[in-house]
């Protein structure tokens, strides 16, 4: 029985788009959350975290009751769009965004942190705006810590499967990614497909974290 290859695709794409969002709003968290104090703090960062505590099942519900049909956002989606955003490839994106933001937040601050703060200081005195202080001088000075952040935000989309389900299904050609789909071949017997996409999305994470590990490897050699 031949194979079919569009689980993997689809996750790829998932993660590349879900890694992708969660850059772009995680970073800003994580330097909040690493260079402000303010009140609630360990409020947000309680919440920041709380996706990778909590069941899948209990994430999946949320994510139903956010945008689903009956919901504001999945009316006034579907009012715009002309179809439901639930069950399409769209809602597997959010709830690889809802897995991976957190990751992501939490070893990007950890980078942000590490960053020397005499280098920040002596922008300011200079002049530098906020914005041109997190891009010019902070990011660069994280960009290792941030690029295996952003590794590990990857490899975490690419291998969720409870929320997806919940918010996406499993509709072959569709929706079915491919942890669903080994989940599927596994249920129908199918062994011989369950192995190589097994094999596969193994070997694609071992190479994430490998890259992320060399990333993150010289700049832990500098600081010793």
């Amino acid at each position: 029985m031949p194979i079919d290859w569009f689980p993997l695709w689809l996750s790829l794409r998932v993660a590349v788009l879900s890694t992708a969002i969660s850059v772009a709003a995680g970073l800003w968290v994580a330097y909040i959350l690493a260079n402000r104090n303010f009140r609630g703090k360990e409020i947000v960062d309680a919440a920041v975290t709380l996706p990778l505590v909590l069941p899948p099942t209990v994430l999946g519900y949320y994510l139903l009751v956010l945008i689903g049909r009956n919901s504001l956002f999945g009316k006034v989606w579907e009012h715009i769009v002309g179809s439901p955003l639930v069950f399409t490839w769209k809602a597997a994106v959010i709830a690889a965004v809802l897995h991976s933001f957190p990751l992501l937040v939490k070893s990007a601050r950890a980078g942000l942190e590490s960053v020397d703060r005499s280098y920040e200081r002596a922008a300011r005195t200079l002049g530098a705006s906020e914005w041109k202080l997190f891009w010019r001088v902070t990011v660069p000075l994280a960009r290792r810590p941030i690029f295996a952040a952003a590794a590990l935000a990857f490899a975490r989309s690419l291998g969720d499967f409870g929320v997806t389900l919940m918010v996406a299904g499993n509709v072959p050609g569709r929706t079915q990614t491919v942890a669903v789909a080994i989940y599927d071949a596994v249920e129908s017997g199918n062994g011989a497909t369950a192995r190589t996409l097994v094999l596969i999305i193994s070997a694609i994470a071992l190479l994430i974290l490998t890259v992320a590990n060399r990333i993150v490897a010289p700049a832990a050699e500098s600081r010793a």
